[in-house]
């Protein structure tokens, strides 16, 4: 549904009519009966248009059942009396979350607001159980699909938030299993930007027609599901083991290496390949080794 703009006027020149209908009342009620209720029901319908729109408010105007239009300027204004604009009222669902009943409320806020999901237990890509939450900032932009094409719009900003959130974590994996497992692949743990823009596309696809705008939407919460997480702790930890071991066999072979270049070039001892073999075979394993290597001192020759 089309926003259109709701007809208004400066409330300040109508206050001066509506003083001057309350001095008409007044007199007449002095002259005759009938001319002062007569103005007396005057003067309510002209202070029944007058309306104070707040900073980042909205108010949406009804005129027997048709959607007459939208006043976002705030300020003090008048419009229709006849038409139907009731502040909404506030209810508290059992989370402590406040919805906005839509039986007839129609001031909407035009605020940021913030829906922070729990934490919720879905499957990866790969079918691993993890946990998963997010903060979306969201606000309105269009007062008329909020009011008119949803319900309850808060109840279903909520719904909806967690409905991408599940479809987003089914369709990326929680991380690799290797290194070369999907290379340049994107995974939730490591890519937090693509995955957030991903949720936040969807999530404003899915509340388009709500009239809801999303500003950001963030993965605050990301976990693997405690009866796998000792398990997933575990290969992590041999992954850190095996990236070290490997670091510290690159160095090794590279200080062996180094070694003999220097022995050999300064012809500090002539080594045979056998001589040689054993020589790096020691190397290897005081440089590999996890505890300090003990020393034994030959007296005959090498």
């Amino acid at each position: 549904m089309e926003e259109i703009k709701g007809n208004k006027c400066s409330g300040f020149p109508m206050l001066v009519v509506a003083l001057i209908i309350l001095l008409l009342t007044i007199a007449g009620f002095f002259a005759f009966i009938l001319p002062g209720i007569l103005m007396l029901v005057v003067l309510f319908f002209v202070c029944k248009g007058f309306l104070v729109i707040n900073p980042n408010e909205a108010q949406v105007l009804v005129f027997f059942g048709k959607y007459t239009g939208t006043i976002k300027e705030h300020g003090f204004w008048w419009t229709n009396p006849f038409a139907v604009k009731r502040t909404p009222s506030v209810t508290t669902t059992e989370k402590h979350q406040q919805t906005l009943s839509l039986k007839g409320p129609y001031r909407i806020s035009l605020r940021l607001r913030n829906f922070v999901s729990e934490k919720l237990k879905v499957n990866d890509k790969r079918g691993n159980p993890i946990e998963i939450g997010a903060v979306i900032v969201w606000r309105v932009v269009n007062t008329a699909n909020v009011l008119f094409e949803v319900d309850d719009y808060v109840h279903y900003v909520r719904v909806q938030s967690e409905t991408a959130l599940r479809h987003l974590a089914s369709i990326y994996p929680y991380d690799h299993i290797c290194e070369d497992d999907e290379e340049g692949g994107i995974t939730l743990r490591d890519n937090g930007e693509e995955v957030c823009e991903a949720l936040k596309q969807e999530l404003q696809e899915r509340l388009k027609k709500a009239g809801v705008q999303i500003e950001e939407a963030r993965i605050m919460h990301l976990a693997y599901a405690p009866e796998i997480a000792s398990a997933m702790l575990r290969r992590q930890q041999a992954e850190a083991v095996i990236a070290a071991r490997q670091k510290i066999v690159t160095g090794a072979v590279g200080m062996v290496e180094m070694a003999l270049e220097e022995l050999s070039a300064k012809q500090v001892v002539d080594l045979d390949p056998q001589q040689k073999a054993a020589m790096v075979g020691n190397l290897l394993v005081v440089l590999c080794g996890e505890s300090e290597a003990e020393p034994v001192i030959q007296a005959g020759s090498i």
